[in-house]
């Protein structure tokens, strides 16, 4: 049963389709399980897709389902935005649906239809997964790093899209899609479905600050991978900041870690006592490089306009700093 269904038009890669909009049963709906945030949240097995039940109850236990969707709807009296749906199935609004479920056990009579916008059936999985990436990575960003990185990763391993055509759709730059892709992949070989878990491995394959390591030691990605997944390392910020310590020029504080004969603290704790924990030195001596190449010279050159004046707004605040710890820190005598 529809109800007061009218056409409408939305462009997708320069094309424009037809689309309806109206209201229609939210029981004939299922939710969309290929989608990047049920993906992540709900599916435990990559080669067995979750029922429609087990996605209904995790989505309900979300907080922004809860706290906010729920009383939003229910004060509104409706959506203010429709789901999107393609043959029965709600590609976007996966937790409005959850929402308008749990308002229709409360009261079935006032919340048995629910407003959509009805692709055509023609409209391919590929196209479904390059429009919600304009929903969700070029317009309101609302995916975690770990969701776009699934969707990257499909979109580049099951749909064979290019990098380039992926830059295009997405905004983001190819290295930058070239790291989500990996790391995703890379928590996927190791059996590693807990987003929280993704700011672990993007530090450990951000930049080349372990590339030394895993030439020295080929096991180097495994023995990490078992330190987090086992609890060991509790922090993803001490991949960033202390492994580097430990793994600096091959060093046989590292050699001890990948044998065993030191847990990850005891490693931490012995590159300190060798001096690697200056962090403060090694930022500013980083810094001090990059400020230092003749790349900036051509940035400034190149500049214009607003891009300029921001510019010569910073490099004063440099300055200013610099001058300042000097003088606090280092009185002349």
């Amino acid at each position: 049963m529809l109800e007061n269904f009218s056409e409408d038009i939305i462009t997708l890669r320069g094309e424009e389709i037809t689309v309806r909009t109206g209201k229609m049963p939210h029981v004939d709906l299922r939710f969309y399980a290929e989608n990047p945030r049920i993906y992540s949240q709900v599916w435990r097995d990559p080669e067995i897709e979750p029922t429609q039940e087990a996605i209904y109850r995790e989505l309900i236990r979300a907080e922004h389902v809860r706290e906010h969707l729920i009383p939003s709807i229910r004060h509104n009296g409706g959506l203010i935005e429709p789901v999107l749906v393609r043959q029965n199935v709600v590609l976007e609004g996966n937790s409005r649906l959850a929402a308008y479920r749990a308002l229709f056990a409360e009261e079935p009579e006032k919340w048995s239809m629910i407003r959509v916008r009805i692709l055509p059936d023609t409209v391919t999985e590929s196209q479904v997964f390059s429009l919600l990436g304009e929903f969700h990575i070029v317009g309101k960003k609302d995916w975690s790093p770990f969701e776009q990185a699934g969707y990257l990763w499909r979109r580049f391993n099951k749909h064979n899209v290019l990098l380039d055509d992926l830059k295009s759709e997405v905004g983001l730059s190819k290295q930058r899609i070239r790291h989500l892709i990996h790391v995703y992949g890379f928590m996927l070989e190791h059996n590693e479905t807990d987003q929280l878990k993704w700011s672990y491995y993007d530090e450990l394959f951000t930049g080349k600050r372990f590339d030394e390591a895993r030439e020295l030691f080929p096991n180097f990605d495994e023995v990490i991978v078992g330190k987090i997944q086992s609890g060991e390392i509790k922090r993803a910020v001490d991949l960033r900041d202390e492994l580097p310590l430990v793994a600096k020029g091959g060093s046989k504080t590292l050699k001890k870690l990948m044998d065993g004969r030191l847990d990850f603290e005891e490693a931490i704790a012995e590159a300190h006592a060798r001096g690697a924990g200056n962090l403060s030195k090694k930022r500013m001596e980083d810094f001090r490089k990059w400020f230092g190449e003749d790349d900036r010279d051509e940035d400034i050159k190149s500049s214009s306009g607003e891009e300029r004046n921001a510019i010569k707004f910073l490099l004063q605040k440099i300055h200013d700093r610099a001058d300042g710890l000097l003088r606090k820190h280092f009185k002349q005598t």
